[in-house]
């Protein structure tokens, strides 16, 4: 004679990381296969999850590639924020700018090609330009900490220029950033030693 349990149906093993995984893997497809390259089959394999995972989870690819974009332009937004926020100087904050170009948008080649992915569809499809501008508002409010509204705007245009200037012509030194920066907004002894 069987057991109760082994009549019943098998239990689902929880998995509450599985939604956040597929986000993940998303962004790692992006970066290797780009947008077009995309597909539901390449994602749940890169997140190692039943296919079947992906239209439980995500109304469809448009839904999916929007979460995985915000969460991608609001991290980099977060680590910009956290590094205007410790500069406790104008100087620093000039530096910071500086170290944001040389080090957090260059070091990594897939946030290059996720970025410009993002900008490429963003232009295509008006939906996705919501993230990119809110993405762009987040980076002049952590600019407006130090900068006036103006020099803000100008200092985001000119992070995005640098930066990729840096990422196809590696023999851009670590100074250039900092002298543009300097050259934008004034050198070190223009301006009183003090944050805002």
């Amino acid at each position: 004679m069987g057991t109760a349990a082994q009549g019943a149906a098998p239990r689902r093993r929880s998995d509450p990381q599985r939604r956040t995984r597929i986000i993940e893997a998303c962004l790692e497809v992006i970066a290797r296969d780009g947008v077009a390259g995309t597909s539901h089959r390449r994602v749940a394999a890169a997140a190692d999850v039943p296919l079947g995972s992906m239209t439980y989870h995500f109304a469809g690819m448009e839904e999916l590639l929007m979460e995985a974009f915000t969460r991608f332009a609001d991290r980099a937004a977060d680590e910009f924020d956290r590094r205007m926020g410790q500069a406790a100087t104008f100087q620093r904050a000039q530096q910071a700018i500086a170290d944001l170009i040389n080090q957090d948008l260059t070091a990594d080649p897939h946030a290059l090609v996720i970025t410009h992915e993002l900008y490429t569809l963003a232009a295509r499809e008006p939906a996705f330009r919501t993230i990119t501008q809110h993405w762009m508002a987040r980076s002049r409010q952590a600019l407006g900490r130090h900068f006036d509204p103006l020099t803000s705007r100008i200092l985001d245009a000119l992070i995005e220029g640098l930066a990729l200037h840096r990422a196809f012509n590696p023999d851009t030194g670590d100074e250039t950033a900092l002298e543009a920066v300097q050259r934008l907004t004034g050198p070190p002894t223009a301006r009183p030693d003090s944050g805002r």
